[in-house]
């Protein structure tokens, strides 16, 4: 039986069936090889020996296979390691680019936060403006510790100072920083929402600018503009006053040659008030005092009048002025006088950059612009025309286009901006179209009220 038991199998993987009948017939060939049942006896033994021969194999496959799934994630694994690596060097990469282009900008303040207002990115830019270096700000103040506590909701400060942005996106106004040496700055910030890599919001960004001393020389400026404007129109008036006076009497009538040389006073005084006029209306305008006193308004009545002021200077160049309205009139709900001054001085400006034998039209026509019915009414010149750089500025104060200064067109450069300021009021839309040398169509649009 000792040998028997070496030979026996045994171990988890052989099922018990299968070792008890090979042991059964391994014993009966041992006892009586000769006997019939011989045959019985190897089949009892060879049976189970390929089975276990079978599950052998199938082990092996299996361990094989497992083999080469430990392989495959091996693999894999190194594979998104590397990848891994590689991404984040990219980013090591991306954040060292980040700083070094925030940290490149020295005339602005760029200051970033987290969600709650804690200061995060503090730039070369912000030291420079609010006189603190960056280990002493990030991570330990707030961003609302350098703005006027009266611009902000004592309430919510932060909340206060985000609102804007949060409602829509970005948000661009003036806000007055606090210097560390006690000084007060005018700073146009921009500020806008910061996101982390999965699209949330992590925080806000704050790129200011210092404005103080443009703001500084817009209030003098705008205080000039109305001194001067105040101080002209008193003696302007009084000047117009007294020629008037001397020209229409009759007791001691004028000579034709004395006639002549008031009459040329009496033109360049009208110019200097309507210059004052218009001085004054820009201030009105940049200060927000701009009101109207709106009515219903007839347009084909407004152009045929421009064409009416205009006509005696067109004649005089040399230009013809014509107009094209409907019969029945285009109403608008305006204020008649400032109407009236904007389409003024669109076919004064026509007519004074048009050269002798050009031509000026006035066209006004009924349409719709996104469903809604308009009034547009456009001047068309053939005359020195604008640079096409040039017209993003035509409705800034005080510009004057090259064409005009070349061509010593006369004027101060306020007509467009009074013009622009007057078509925004009424809800409208003033565009230009113009190429050098082939002249220049302006096109305001307006509410129309329909009959």
């Amino acid at each position: 039986m000792t040998a028997v038991a070496a030979l026996r199998p045994a171990g988890p993987g052989v099922p018990a069936l299968l070792a008890g009948t090979a042991t059964a017939g391994l014993v009966v060939l041992l006892a009586d090889p000769g006997t019939p049942v011989l045959l019985v006896a190897a089949a009892a033994v060879a049976l189970p020996v390929v089975e276990l021969a079978r599950r052998l194999r199938a082990q092996l496959s299996a361990a094989a296979d497992l083999e080469q799934q430990r392989r495959d994630l091996v693999t894999r694994g190194q594979s998104t390691a590397d990848e891994l690596e590689v991404a984040t060097r990219m980013m090591k990469a991306r954040a060292q680019t980040m700083t070094s282009v925030i940290d490149a900008v020295t005339e602005q303040s760029i200051i970033g936060t987290d969600r709650d207002g804690l200061i995060r990115v503090w730039n070369p830019g912000a030291e420079r403006m609010l006189g603190l270096p960056r280990a002493e700000v990030v991570r330990v103040r707030s961003i609302t510790d350098f703005h006027d506590p009266e611009d902000l909701d004592q309430a919510a400060p932060f909340a206060s100072l985000v609102q804007g942005a949060q409602d829509n996106g970005s948000d661009v106004r003036d806000w007055t920083y606090l210097t560390t040496d006690g000084r007060q700055l005018t700073v146009s910030v921009a500020i806008t929402p910061r996101t982390d890599d999965d699209g949330e919001q992590a925080g806000w960004n704050f790129v200011g600018t210092d404005m103080t001393e443009a703001r500084a020389a817009e209030r003098l400026k705008d205080q000039f503009v109305s001194l001067i404007s105040h101080e002209l129109r008193t003696p302007l008036s009084s000047i117009l006053g007294y020629l008037e006076l001397v020209m229409d009497d009759e007791e001691q009538p004028l000579t034709d040659e004395q006639r002549q040389y008031l009459t040329t006073v009496e033109r360049n005084a009208q110019r200097l008030l309507r210059l004052v006029g218009d001085l004054l209306f820009t201030a009105q305008v940049d200060a927000g005092r701009f009101t109207l006193q709106p009515e219903d308004v007839d347009l084909a009545g407004i152009v045929r009048a421009a064409e009416d002021t205009a006509r005696v200077t067109a004649a005089a160049r040399g230009v013809a002025v014509s107009v094209e309205v409907p019969a029945e009139g285009l109403v608008v709900r305006g204020d008649a006088l400032r109407l009236g001054q904007a389409c003024d001085n669109l076919v004064s400006n026509a007519v004074k950059f048009t050269p002798a034998g050009g031509s000026v039209t006035l066209r006004l026509s009924a349409a719709e612009r996104d469903g809604a019915p308009v009034a547009l009414l456009s001047v068309s010149d053939t005359g020195v025309g604008i640079p096409t750089g040039e017209q993003g500025k035509l409705f800034t104060s005080f510009f004057r286009a090259s064409t005009a200064r070349r061509n010593a067109v006369p004027g101060v450069g306020l007509g467009l901006t009074i013009t622009k300021a007057i078509t925004t009021a009424h809800g409208g839309t003033l565009d230009v179209a113009s190429a050098e040398g082939r002249g220049t169509t302006f096109t305001l649009a307006l509410p129309r009220l329909e009959s």
